[in-house]
């Protein structure tokens, strides 16, 4: 029986985060309203704001908050007012002890381009045009968390920084598997890259990714070096359909990806676990513009999308938001880091009640 009722955590974090929560909290309380789902909203602190308030990033009570919910949904963190603190102590670490902690293994970026922000790509429209790739980049390995690392001084009173790149078969396997799961929701085309020429852990990448393929027949399997996938996705980024690879490398080219469309404003991610799930813009906090009415609202709006699609398995309901977007798109609504001349200038609020009236017209 499809469930029907729904825990939801909430963290809008910091700068633009509450202005950009606040347009998206609209979009899944109205989807709740038309399908009769029982939707319990329960808000927390994270990233700086949480430091103001209980010196850390990541305070017990939202951890809890987190693990006790059926996904999280996250505005922004970070910014210059905490730049200072302590490594341990920063807005991000909060999303590292989220994502340690909730086990969420797999981040999920998906890159595509509306043809009415075809103008605001740096590259040529007839690279960028058409393009839709997923990027699956494993979350809770690699340098992020292996051990040791840190910065040392020996004795000759010189300093030496160390961190460890690792991966283990299983955390390997378990991520491809989720890649080639998406891969055939789509074009069943899978690209797997890594650095197996010169790293050993990427070798063993290679190897376990190969073997979980031969599960998966209906999907094409390829290798691409990370130097090479880098350059590839701005020389011909229309060949990719899903993308797979480290923690590392997926920090890099999914946000070398996200300028594909011109703006950053515009990407939504969807964090994945087990039984867990984080959804959250790719964009930072920008605390230059908060509290301005002039942020982009939209990567989170479309990372409710997301989080409708796979962990409240309501994708028809997914399509009709991120079709939502594109239509107020069509009709030249744009936020300052879209616009151009031509168009209609619209802040953060409008935009998301301009969401919210066409996505009322496709729910009837």
């Amino acid at each position: 029986m499809k469930k029907d009722n729904f825990e939801i955590a909430v963290f809008a974090g910091d700068g633009v985060g509450r202005e950009i929560m606040n347009e998206a909290l609209k979009v899944l309380r109205l989807i709740s309203d038309r399908r009769k789902i029982k939707l319990s909203i329960a808000e927390g602190y994270v990233g700086g704001s949480a430091y103001d308030l209980f010196g850390v990033p990541l305070p017990q009570q939202s951890l809890d908050l987190a693990m006790h919910c059926d996904a999280v949904l996250l505005g922004a963190v970070g910014g210059p007012a905490w730049e200072n603190l302590d490594y341990s102590l920063r807005p991000e670490r909060a999303l590292l002890g989220l994502r340690e902690k909730l086990g969420l293994y797999a981040n999920l970026r998906p890159v595509t381009v509306f043809d009415e922000l075809l103008d605001a790509s740096p590259l040529k429209k007839s690279v960028v045009q058409g393009i839709d790739i997923m990027i699956v980049r494993e979350l809770t390995g690699d340098v992020y968390f292996g051990q040791p690392r840190g910065v040392t001084k020996g004795q000759d009173g010189k300093r030496k920084g160390v961190n460890t790149m690792v991966y283990t078969e299983d955390e390997i396997a378990r991520i491809a598997v989720r890649a080639f799961e998406i891969a055939l929701s789509r074009k069943r085309n899978l690209l797997s890259v890594d650095k197996a020429n010169v790293l050993e852990t990427t070798e063993l990448w290679r190897t376990v990714v190969t073997e979980v393929g031969r599960n998966y027949p209906e999907v094409t399997l390829k290798h691409m070096y990370v130097d090479n996938c880098a350059m590839q996705l701005i020389r011909n980024p229309a060949q990719f359909d899903v993308i797979v690879t480290t923690n590392l490398f997926g920090d890099i080219l999914s946000d070398e990806a996200a300028m594909l469309t011109g703006s950053i404003g515009m990407l939504p991610s969807a964090s994945l676990g087990k039984d867990s799930a984080l959804y959250e813009p790719i964009h930072g906090s920008a605390p230059d513009i908060a509290g301005k009415n002039i942020a982009n609202p939209l990567a989170t709006i479309l990372s409710v999308a997301l989080m409708l699609r796979y962990s409240l398995a309501m994708p028809e309901d997914a399509s009709l938001v991120e079709k939502a977007v594109a239509e107020v798109l069509k009709e030249g609504f744009r936020t300052q880091d879209i616009y151009s001349e031509g168009n209609k200038l619209v802040g953060t609020e409008e935009m998301g009640n301009q969401i919210i009236t066409m996505l009322k017209q496709l729910l009837n």
